[in-house]
């Protein structure tokens, strides 16, 4: 029997024991109510950490000191997170101001500068301002109750906080998995201006952390698309620091699969949330793809349908243009049989054995006028199932991203 996953209330990334975070303005953003800028993420026993990460071919030094501190072998105490500048493109300095970063944290928390993480979201070519880093990072009260203070300070054009958390217990021990994420544009990820942190008290073996994270990311922020755009800085990062107690999670077991769930939980209700916050959007979109031949060809046809920019400008504009779902799903050359594919909008029939059917064209209207969208493909050649999210594309996206950086 699975062992039931439970929602914690208000749950954040400090909702498993041990963690702390918090955040500040530091002034590399434009003022606002309530804006952080640089935000801290703070363990005091080490943690097991995983990452996935952009494969851009340019990415920012962060991410390049990240992946030298992220192993099975390594441990970690903290991230320090900037948002307003990307610290990508700049040259050697970039290296340079990131570990200088982790060092400051490590400093102002009584770790090690080696045992810090490092990330940076917001305007590519922009060199990080040392002085604020200097002035403001040892500013930063860490809490118990930070998490809400971390989750703003890592958000540039999103128009709010992306939190989470929930709980399975095992052997009358509970155990804990919370998140927070940040996106709105330049979301297409494959590892989006995409970052996510999630933290679990659980005591986790190395190996298993990275497997349960590499799959969560597979079928959660890789099955995101706002813009079809993929940023230079996308980080997800999963830290365990066992202050749960109780045994290790390894694999093979029932809190194995628990926790497996529970992560996956986090990450996607974390990627959604991204999608439906895209930069201009109205509307969530939520495409299935069922009876693919494998699994991998059912998420690769949904994210082609979610990522499509005549899709995204139909659900926009409510059209039911039906020809634009099958020109996606095909133009991801999986196996098909255009004679076996069924298309619903909304639980709307409106294909039937790759043709039109009769249908309420005016019910299929009101349908994509909701907040959220579903597009379900039955391809019924076998027994793959795949899910992508993606939000409509309006000329609100346009206009911001015309004068992003004036």
């Amino acid at each position: 029997m699975t062992l039931p996953i439970a929602s914690v209330p208000n749950g954040t990334v400090t909702s498993a024991k041990g963690f702390s975070a918090g955040g500040v303005f530091a002034g590399i953003k434009t003022p606002g109510a309530d804006k952080k800028d640089i935000g801290l993420l703070y363990s005091e026993r080490p943690c097991a950490v995983a990452g996935t990460f952009s494969q851009n071919s340019i990415v920012s030094p962060t991410v390049t000191l990240d992946k030298q501190r992220v192993g099975i072998d390594k441990r970690v105490h903290a991230v320090v997170v900037n948002s307003g500048c990307a610290n990508t493109a700049v040259g050697d300095q970039g290296m340079v101001d990131a570990k200088a970063m982790t060092e400051l944290a490590a400093a102002h928390l009584g770790v090690s500068g080696e045992q810090t993480l490092v990330s940076s979201t917001g305007v590519i070519g922009v060199e990080i301002p040392m002085a604020l880093m200097r002035e403001f990072i040892p500013k930063i009260n860490v809490t118990a109750n930070g998490g809400g203070e971390f989750a703003k300070a890592i958000l540039t054009t999103d128009k709010r906080t992306k939190e989470i958390a929930v709980s399975f217990d095992v052997d009358g021990v509970t155990h804990t998995v919370g998140g927070v994420s940040k996106g709105s544009g330049m979301i297409h990820p494959n590892m989006a201006t995409m970052l996510a942190f999630t933290t679990t008290d659980a005591n986790v073996d190395p190996a298993f952390l990275q497997a349960t994270l590499s799959e969560a990311v597979k079928l959660s922020f890789n099955q995101i698309d706002v813009d079809g755009d993929q940023s230079t800085n996308d980080t997800v990062l999963l830290l365990a620091n066992g202050a749960a107690g109780g045994t290790i999670i390894s694999g093979g077991d029932e809190a194995s699969e628990a926790f497996t769930t529970a992560v996956l939980k986090v990450c996607q209700h974390l990627a959604i949330e991204i999608a439906r916050d895209g930069e201009g959007a109205t509307k969530l979109i939520e495409v299935t793809v069922n009876g693919a031949t494998t699994t991998d060809d059912a998420l690769k046809a949904s994210r082609s349908c979610a990522a499509s920019l005549l899709v995204k400008t139909a659900v926009y504009g409510r059209d039911p243009n039906w020809g634009r779902i099958f020109m996606a799903v095909g133009k991801a050359q999986i196996p098909l049989d255009e004679s076996k594919i069924d298309c619903f909008v909304n639980d709307i029939q409106i294909v039937a054995e790759g043709k039109a059917i009769s249908y309420n064209v005016q019910s299929v209207v009101s349908a994509l006028g909701g907040d959220e969208v579903r597009l379900r493909v039955d391809l019924n050649i076998g027994d793959g199932t795949g899910v992508a999210w993606g939000c409509d594309l309006t000329e609100e996206y346009v206009v911001f991203n015309s004068a992003y950086t004036t």
